[in-house]
């Protein structure tokens, strides 16, 4: 479970932020704070791995904190909530090490890509060894959900998050067959979304050998 501590100014804004942080699987909203000496100090009592971070915030803003976080040696990571469209702001969270921004307004299904790709990440480096393409594969985890990817032609969103749910929702790997009969689509199209969402590093594939001795591909989100 990633525990989150949500930090908005405006106390409206950070209940709906933690609803949808709540919805997300593996995640758990420990806090909500609204500005940064309280979510300083909520830090330093422990207990969060990820902090949603707004910018703009009387007193110190977020990027402030996060420069803060850094020198302090913290071991959270942060994500920047804010309006600022600035490129000169986004490089300056780049540099003081967020690990991802995002503009407002956004949707849940935004917010649920950018974690699910933060939560994929945390799963990547749990490792003692990586080679270059686990390096390169990590680096590009979030990148590859990004709510300004535009959908590819001949592809939709809403089936595309079709498909991706009866994944999620499944016990165990699902086969094309096994998805095209639970999302009421052909064969051939869950292939399709199937094999679009494992490039985009939502799914993951694994291989299954039959009788015949042909492999199977079978998907699931973990």
């Amino acid at each position: 479970m990633i525990d989150t501590l949500v930090v908005d100014d405006d106390f409206h804004v950070a209940e709906i932020n933690a609803r949808y942080v709540s919805r997300i699987p593996g995640f758990r909203v420990v806090r909500q704070v609204h500005d940064a000496a309280s979510a300083l100090a909520a830090v330093r009592d422990g207990g969060i791995d990820l902090v949603l971070l707004d910018h703009y915030m009387p007193g110190e803003d977020g990027l402030a904190l996060t420069r803060r976080l850094r020198l302090q040696r913290t071991d959270v990571d942060v994500i920047m909530v804010t309006a600022d469209d600035r490129p000169a702001t986004v490089q300056e969270a780049l540099r003081a090490g967020v690990l991802q921004y995002i503009l407002k307004p956004f949707t849940f299904a935004g917010l649920r890509r950018k974690l699910e790709a933060y939560a994929r990440l945390r799963t990547a480096l749990d490792t003692t060894d990586l080679n270059q393409d686990d390096i390169d594969r990590v680096l590009g985890t979030l990148r590859a959900c990004s709510p300004s990817d535009a959908m590819p032609k001949g592809f939709a969103e809403q089936t595309a998050e079709l498909i991706r749910q009866v994944v999620a929702r499944a016990p165990a790997p699902v086969s094309a067959q096994e998805v095209s009969e639970a999302a009421r689509v052909s064969r051939s199209t869950a292939q399709r979304y199937l094999k679009f969402l494992q490039e985009r590093g939502q799914l993951h594939l694994t291989l299954r050998y039959g009788a015949g001795g042909r492999p199977e591909h079978h998907y699931s989100t973990r």
